[in-house]
């Protein structure tokens, strides 16, 4: 099992960065108000873009690089 980087997409279009080993769980956590603080008032969540990462710790270094960018480049990752 490998850890993923993901964005998902709230209902007011903002987007969520995170990381996980199970993205399914993870989006269905999200939905069920049980994921991030940030996303519990803004559901539902829809999945836009997965990366595999080797390790934990690669995911979290490209969370924390994509976090730091601006709305537009997020929204140009997640359109490829």
């Amino acid at each position: 099992m490998g850890w993923y980087f993901y964005i998902v997409e709230c209902s007011n279009t903002s987007l969520y960065c995170g990381i996980t080993n199970n993205i399914e769980k993870r989006l269905e956590e999200h939905n069920k108000g049980l994921g991030g603080k940030y996303t519990r008032s803004r559901l539902p969540v829809t999945l836009k873009y997965t990366e595999p990462c080797s390790t934990r710790s690669e995911a979290l270094k490209r969370e924390c690089q994509v976090k730091s960018w601006t709305r537009a480049q997020k929204r140009a990752l997640v359109q490829g």
